[in-house]
């Protein structure tokens, strides 16, 4: 396992990924074909994976799921650094941390704490619970009921050596250049909003010049692409690909709650892979919905690759 300055370093260092789970017919946890996925992403230079968060379905994980999937992804995953979901209550959050810690994650994403809103002070005491719990660099997902200011975040990193990251799925992009303003480089900063290559832009000149790209799952050479052009300028090629994939993508996902991870194991599907369905309460994309993901893909030069 790396050491949270390690793992801080290796974030910041290029793009990032969060595969999906993959699961059978009967919705359980079908490890092997995780682990062919887990090791073809590999081999696309992500400097960093997240296993069982957002996009991989943590939310209907069971707590003792998810150091299996921590521990099929270090099997499979060489040398990219490996970062576990963890969250609902404190309690639990700590629970699944030390699990997942266990199981060899390198690090972890705290997720926002199931249903309910908190003050600031609720939200530090958790936050710090969490980090003070295990020995490995702590991520912090600013989102829905989990939004921590400024000096809520300056706080934090005072009294948790551990606490390496920031990700905002806000969209807020004042507040986050206050955080990286007033922080500087004692965080690593990441972009995490719903297919956040749109927003990308926006947050690089903010100061946030990493993200979790979900796309990366079946189109990684693209999402590869579009970050390289972001960082070395060339405007082309970003409005290019934002015109022909990201903006009838965003279109698609939103025609339906929850397709924000559904489409996303869509997209393997086209690509003739079986990661399986998602879990309730989410629901597949319809026929008719596939098939114009599929043309999506498609018009992007991107093929079928070999079936499992």
């Amino acid at each position: 396992m790396m050491n949270p300055i390690e793992l801080k370093k290796a974030v910041g260092s290029g793009l990032l990924s969060f595969p999906v789970t993959h699961f059978d017919d009967q919705l359980k946890f079908d490890e092997a074909k995780y682990r062919r996925h887990v090791e073809w992403l590999a081999g696309y230079d992500a400097a960093a994976l997240f296993a069982a968060g957002g996009t991989g379905e943590f939310f209907s994980l069971n707590p003792s799921e998810i150091p299996e999937v921590v521990k099929a992804a270090k099997a499979s995953a060489g040398k990219t650094p490996i970062i576990s979901g963890t969250g609902y209550g404190t309690s639990l959050a700590i629970e699944i941390a030390q699990a997942a810690e266990k199981a060899g994650a390198d690090g972890l994403l705290l997720l926002p704490p199931y249903l309910m809103f908190a003050e600031q002070a609720g939200l530090i005491a958790h936050v710090k619970a969490v980090c003070q719990s295990v020995g490995i660099g702590v991520i912090v997902y600013n989102r829905d009921n989990a939004i921590l200011t400024a000096d809520s975040i300056a706080r934090l990193t005072e009294e948790c050596p551990n606490l390496i990251g920031f990700k905002d799925g806000v969209g807020d992009v004042d507040k986050v250049i206050e955080i990286t303003t007033r922080l500087g480089d004692r965080l690593v900063y990441v972009g995490g909003m719903p297919t956040h290559e749109v927003y990308a832009q926006a947050y690089f000149a903010a100061g946030v010049t990493t993200y979790s790209s979900a796309v990366f799952n079946f189109v990684p050479a693209l999402a590869q692409r579009f970050y390289g052009a972001l960082r070395t300028g060339d405007q082309a090629t970003v409005d290019e690909i934002l015109k022909s994939f990201f903006f009838p993508f965003v279109a698609l996902r939103n025609r339906k709650k929850g397709y924000a991870v559904s489409i996303i194991k869509a997209g393997l599907q086209v690509l003739g892979q079986k990661p399986g369905p998602v879990r309730p309460p989410l629901t597949d994309l319809t026929p008719e919905e596939l098939a114009l993901l599929e043309k999506i893909v498609r018009a992007n030069g991107v093929e079928r690759i070999a079936a499992e």
